[in-house]
């Protein structure tokens, strides 16, 4: 009984060492809380480079209404992003990943964006894992919550929220840094 007891420990040991979430982790941007209910919670914090302008710019305008350069909030513009996602909020602090996807102005009377991103990591254990985000960004406001809908790698069948605040913003350019913290719950 001792030996299958034995057995049974190395053999776990060597399962947790085989999955990167069950690892330590050494992130400035990412934290793994203690489970709620037995499934594990992760909570990132990470910059968003949203940059428009430049010979580089990391979101474009891909779709535009007829009326949107006479609205005031650039109703029906639609942009495709490429954005850095960083540990800090200088464009030069370590890359974690990117923010891929579109959004688009949605609303009339004040700036109102609809996002559809996915977030992919490159660093640490969550390189390859991803979360999606979708849902309205009252780009104005001082805090936002978006919802995460789902997620891949780690952050498989993930659900949770995103908490963004505007760190910098160009109205001139409509360049923006947004501090992003999230609460991930995944299996």
């Amino acid at each position: 009984m001792a030996k299958l007891a034995l057995v049974f420990l190395i053999i776990s040991m060597a399962m947790a060492m085989a999955m990167p979430w069950a690892q330590a982790q050494d992130l400035n941007w990412a934290k793994r809380l203690d489970s709620a209910g037995g499934q594990p919670t992760t909570n990132l914090r990470f910059f968003f480079h949203d940059t428009l302008s430049g010979k580089n710019p990391s979101a474009v305008r891909i779709a535009q209404a007829s009326q949107t350069d006479k609205s005031p909030t650039l109703f029906g513009a639609v942009l495709m992003a490429d954005d850095p996602l960083t540990e800090g909020p200088e464009p030069t602090s370590k890359l974690v990943g990117r923010a891929q996807g579109l959004y688009g102005s949605a609303c009339q009377q004040e700036l109102g964006l609809i996002m559809a991103l996915s977030y992919s990591f490159s660093d640490g254990i969550y390189k390859g894992s991803s979360i999606s985000v979708a849902g309205m960004n009252r780009a104005l406001n001082p805090v936002r919550e978006l919802p995460v809908v789902g997620g891949t790698g780690v952050f498989r069948m993930a659900r949770g929220y995103a908490e963004a605040r505007t760190h910098w913003f160009d109205p001139a350019t409509g360049d923006a840094i947004v501090a992003y913290n999230v609460t991930v719950f995944h299996y």
